[in-house]
């Protein structure tokens, strides 16, 4: 086959996929992708008691992080971003769980005309206090506690509603700085900010099912933002941005693509998951996504060269990338948790292609 030809089909292909992310092209995508003629039949009530398996939440943390060093490398170092003093960073305690509220003041602390590429949250770990090791052990060693983090986005009702963010297993013996990938977490609230700190919430669970697990888990202890908590290190976020006058991405979209006055670029358009009724139960991760779609105008050929069978040339996708994704499947009476990678979900670069 023609390498020409090829690569015209293979953008093709991007096109039918990825063009016009209307609720209707978007969910007959994601039919397709699974193999469904029609929506699942899911209600609030198939997420009371939901487990996620570690094997799915593994699964699903290593494709994220697969799918973040794909995106754009070399950052630069903004700032460090740390708690509010006061009465923030509670640590709450329950018999499978510990769970520790954090806050960060994140207004005018972004540069303006910057892109936050990463952002990891940098915990301190405190030496092991023996005393809170349970007495009796276990058969089956355990070294380990899962620390998972999850952004809180606060509801006008008063609830909340986290998103898994990244996870990852802790020894319980050492000590020392732990850090994790936020990024997602920050990208989160840029997007839904109301003029409101980041509410994130890190849990410390056993590296496995069993009462042993718990209690080996409770003996995993991060130093707090609690003003009383006098131990040294206290919980850090530290952004790394790209100054979009210098090193802003090529091709992406600038204010006048709005008024139909731009040469063919990308431009933002975000996904929520959370507000289309037909994915608010269906997916669990991630609560939405930068999409991107192809925008503007493309200079056309000369006449002489249509009536060769050139036709207009359009804007469209040139490159894209996939998402990683949690969701829900119905077996019967069952309802279990799936983690996968759907391929041409996020557009990466647009050009002009010639039609036919």
């Amino acid at each position: 086959m023609d390498t020409r030809f090829a690569w015209m089909l293979c953008v093709l292909c991007l096109v039918v996929t990825v063009r016009a992310f209307t609720q209707e092209g978007f969910k007959e995508v994601l039919l397709k992708q699974l193999g469904l003629s029609e929506v699942p039949k899911l209600h609030k009530r198939d997420l009371v008691d939901l487990v996620i398996p570690d094997h799915v939440k593994n699964k699903y943390i290593s494709m994220l992080k697969r799918h973040r060093v794909k995106r754009r490398a070399l950052p630069s170092l903004a700032g460090i971003l740390r708690g509010i003093p006061g009465n923030a960073g509670e640590v709450l305690y329950s018999d499978t769980t510990t769970r520790q509220n954090l806050i960060f003041d994140m207004e005018g602390r972004i540069p303006k005309n910057s892109e936050v590429t990463m952002a990891e949250l940098k915990l301190f770990k405190k030496p092991l206090d023996r005393a809170n090791l349970p007495a009796k052990q276990s058969h089956r060693p355990i070294s380990n506690a899962r620390v998972s983090v999850y952004w809180v986005q606060r509801q006008h009702d008063g609830t909340n509603r986290t998103s898994l963010i990244d996870s990852r297993l802790v020894p319980v013996r050492e000590s020392g700085w732990k850090n994790f990938d936020v990024t997602q977490a920050v990208h989160y609230w840029l997007r839904n900010k109301r003029r409101e700190p980041m509410f994130l919430e890190v849990w410390i669970e056993g590296e496995r099912v069993g009462g042993h697990a718990s209690e080996m888990a409770k003996a995993v202890r991060f130093t707090s933002q609690d003003p009383k908590d006098k131990a040294l290190g206290k919980p850090e976020l530290v952004l790394y941005t790209l100054d979009l006058e210098d090193y802003g991405g090529p091709g992406d979209c600038k204010e006048e693509v709005v008024m139909g006055k731009s040469t063919c670029c990308r431009q933002k358009h975000y996904v929520n998951f959370r507000e289309l009724a037909w994915t608010q139960y269906w997916i669990i991760e991630p609560a939405g996504y930068q999409a991107y779609r192809c925008s503007g105008g493309c200079l056309q050929p000369p006449s002489p060269l249509r009536r060769f069978g050139y036709g207009e040339r359009a804007c469209a996708v040139a490159e894209s990338s996939p998402l990683p994704m949690m969701y829900l499947v119905k077996r019967g009476n069952r309802t279990e948790i799936e983690a996968a990678e759907f391929p041409n979900m996020i557009v990466e670069k647009c050009s002009c292609v010639t039609d036919g």
